[in-house]
């Protein structure tokens, strides 16, 4: 693992590459004041560029000069001197009572002069709380009275320095961290290149827009009021998709919080002009709780008709039946679920490994491992098979060097865009081809980050048990599921498998403990399992009287 080091000035080579990329792909979306910063940044002295870099990696916009400590860096204010010049750092701006509370020790903040009797005697949030009861007003920091003589800098482009961050990873959920990650080798990524038009932004206003929408989910998950962040949203529109999608999921999330709140007849507002594929689900039950029975049967019928997804219609053909009930309307026919063996087992425990390990250490026989694999396995063959059509270039899909899958891999057309690159690596399965082709890409591209493959799990005797044992119509079926509701179908599959090499034959087990039942994506899976005569079964352990 290879050691980083201050003195090599990593993380400002790293920062001088996300500004060379920004500027590479972007530069028609750049303000003034970016290419600004662009144009002046490379000019200033290493050690002032470098000191920047620090400050806009650490959390906040303040920084006491006494706690700064950077060997590579040297004496602090003469390196922060270019960039006070710039008005990229101040030493004036005003602060308030929070921001000197996030850097006085509890002994400091006490000895201010703001006229808290007996201060010391208080602890450090009941003297913060006090203070803030006190309403001053912000001020620079050497304009509080009694504050310690140290100098503060203040960061005066941190907004600056997010647009960068997020025209770089897509997103302002990454940050400058995931540069370490690559370079310690904790985290590798697939190389995929970047043409011009997979770009996510697109006009300047593009920028603007995720921007607003973030700041808007900030607030709501910061307990700001739910309505007001609904008004707030009502004039927003976009013509970028990919934003918009983000757009239709906070109001989602807003709809959520005002159902929270006991916010009925809004929340519902909110989901019947929502396109978030559980909004239509969620509307029919709040016109359930409202009593607006004739409404929810009319949506029920709709959504059933043509559900966005098979959770979709499991809920609403629930929802049909108890709406159907209570109107004397037509219910629809249910559907006969397929019968999935159930085995009852007594087992000494409570097992502090769990529930699932216990019952793979009762069914496992020498010639009969079983492996506790739960989601992953499924997961890991559909990823390596299909690696290629999950890693395809395609627009709107990868924006920079560190993802670890398409930004579009839970968007409704998905499968569709990448249609031939699916066909393609699921016809292997009907030549035989697959088996080869998955080992080379497990060896290829071994601990690559991927959104399917777990590579801690998914060693190469279990690789070839799976690949010897499973037959390839039921891995296609498996992938053919996946891929019509990746977000859905890549969870719920059953717990463990057990494989008998000698008959190339394998079992899946869902299990279940005591009180446990069965989730409503489980029972799907193993009704998929069961029609199309995959061997799976469910345990429902008991444990031994004590």
């Amino acid at each position: 693992m290879p050691a980083l080091l201050a003195t090599d000035f990593y993380y400002l080579r790293n920062f001088e590459f996300v500004l060379e990329w920004v500027g590479a792909r972007y530069d028609d979306l750049l303000g003034e004041q970016e290419r600004r910063f662009v144009q002046h940044f490379p000019t200033l002295p290493e050690r002032s560029r470098a000191l920047l870099v620090r400050l806009i990696m650490r959390k906040g916009d303040h920084f006491r000069v006494s706690r700064l400590r950077y060997e590579e860096i040297g004496d602090i204010e003469s390196a922060a001197q270019p960039l006070l010049d710039l008005n990229w750092l101040s030493v004036e701006e005003p602060m308030d009572v929070s921001s000197l509370a996030r850097l006085l020790l509890k002994t400091e903040l006490a000895s201010l002069d703001l006229g808290v009797e007996q201060a010391g005697k208080l602890g450090k949030q009941a003297l913060i709380d006090t203070l803030l009861a006190g309403n001053h007003a912000p001020r620079p920091w050497h304009a509080w009275p009694g504050i310690p003589t140290d100098n503060v800098l203040s960061l005066q482009i941190s907004d600056l320095c997010a647009r960068f961050r997020l025209l770089f990873f897509g997103n302002l959920s990454q940050d400058w961290s995931e540069f370490v990650l690559t370079e310690l080798g904790l985290q590798q990524y697939e190389s995929v290149p970047f043409p011009a038009h997979s770009r996510n932004f697109h006009h300047p206003c593009d920028v603007d827009q995720y921007i607003f929408l973030r700041r808007c989910r900030d607030e709501l998950e910061a307990g700001d009021d739910a309505m007001r962040i609904v008004a707030q949203l009502a004039p927003f529109a976009t013509d970028n998709p990919w934003i918009e999608r983000r757009h239709q999921r906070l109001r989602f999330q807003l709809g959520q919080q005002l159902e929270r709140e006991q916010q009925l007849e809004q929340a519902l507002a909110l989901y019947l002009q929502c396109s978030h594929s559980e909004a239509r689900q969620r509307a029919i039950r709040l016109h359930e709780r409202l009593e607006q029975y004739e409404q929810a049967y009319t949506l029920a019928t709709t959504a059933h008709a043509a559900p966005h997804t098979a959770s979709e219609q499991q809920l609403v053909e629930r929802a049909l039946k108890r709406l159907g009930r209570k109107l004397q309307q037509p219910v629809p026919s249910p559907v006969p679920e397929p019968e999935t063996k159930t085995t009852q087992l007594i087992l000494p425990g409570p097992d502090p490994q769990g529930v699932e390990l216990a019952v793979a250490a009762h069914l496992a026989a020498p010639d009969a491992p079983v492996f506790y694999v739960e989601n992953a396995l499924i997961g890991s063959l559909f990823g390596l098979l299909c690696w290629e059509a999950i890693f395809a270039p395609l627009p709107g899909a990868f924006f920079h060097p560190f993802q670890s899958g398409p930004a579009d891999l839970y968007d409704a057309d998905f499968a569709d865009r990448r249609a031939a690159l699916f066909d393609a690596a699921l016809a292997r399965l009907d030549d035989g081809s697959y088996r080869e082709h998955i080992r080379s890409i497990w060896q290829q591209k071994q601990g690559l980050q991927s959104p399917f493959v777990f590579w801690g799990l998914l060693d190469e005797p279990l690789l070839e048990l799976a690949l010897h044992c499973i037959p390839a119509r039921h891995l296609r079926l498996w992938c053919e599921r996946m891929l019509k509701d990746i977000r859905a179908n890549r969870a719920g599959m059953p717990d463990l498998i057990q494989f008998w090499p000698a008959e190339q034959r394998y079992c899946m087990v869902e299990v279940k403990g005591p009180g446990d039942r069965l989730q409503d994506n489980q029972r799907r899976w193993l009704a998929f399992c069961a029609e199309h005569a995959m061997p799976v079964e469910v345990v429902h352990v008991q444990w031994e009287a004590p």
